[in-house]
């Protein structure tokens, strides 16, 4: 097994490759603005510190969110392409789940949030490293604080709002390192991943006006 595991679901553009017992190379650098010019060199980065070619990878797996539209597609659609390219399966992962599973945490319930802008956050409950309660979802911190009270809280959304997140913990973005392991350790014990499809939660900041008009020539 060689997973090549990505990661641009949140400011942190993050690749790592994992053999199937542990993380052999990564790289992660954080700017919320540059996913689609930081990817493919920290793919290359990663490969060249491993001393593998791409061709060596027998799988791909992508951070699936919830994140911000333009920065998840540009992961999502680069593991697309390196699947098909390699004809090997994509597998994904919740982006949350990553930050879960690499924060550590013993026992639980515990939080992970990330920053969704417009001030809200995306977020999930855990009841341990590998368990999350319920689906991720996207709100202001204040509308979620009676559901949040008195849970550590993981993630850059719970840096962000400490009157909500008092117990803020590292890590701050995910790591395609705990990405790969997570998915290792669940395809070693036959579990299903996700497709890898963007879970947005919302529409994209981007739109048609509503009243536009339409020229066409004479």
């Amino acid at each position: 097994m060689l997973l090549l595991a990505l990661d641009t679901a949140t400011p942190a553009v993050t690749v790592a490759l994992h053999d199937g017992s542990s993380v052999v190379a990564e790289s992660s650098q954080v700017d919320a603005r540059r996913h689609g010019e930081l990817l493919l060199p920290a793919v290359d980065r990663v490969l060249a510190e491993a001393g593998l070619k791409l061709d060596a990878v027998t799988g791909i797996v992508a951070g699936v969110g919830p994140g911000p539209y333009t920065g998840l597609r540009v992961g999502l659609m680069t593991a697309d392409t390196f699947g098909l390219a390699l004809g090997v399966p994509v597998h994904g992962v919740c982006t949350l789940d990553g930050l879960a599973y690499a924060s550590g945490i013993e026992g639980g319930p515990f939080v992970v949030a990330t920053d969704a802008r417009r001030k809200e956050v995306y977020w999930a409950r855990y009841e341990d490293v590998r368990t999350r309660a319920g689906e991720p979802a996207v709100d202001r911190p204040a509308e979620i604080a009676a559901q949040v009270e008195g849970l550590p809280a993981v993630g850059a959304g719970a840096l962000l709002y400490p009157d909500t997140f008092p117990d803020a913990r590292a890590p701050e973005h995910v790591s395609a390192a705990a990405l790969a392991s997570l998915a290792a350790e669940k395809l070693a014990a036959g579990e299903e991943l996700l497709e890898p499809r963007p879970l947005y939660l919302r529409r994209p900041d981007a739109q048609v006006p509503k009243n536009y008009k339409v020229v066409t020539p004479k």
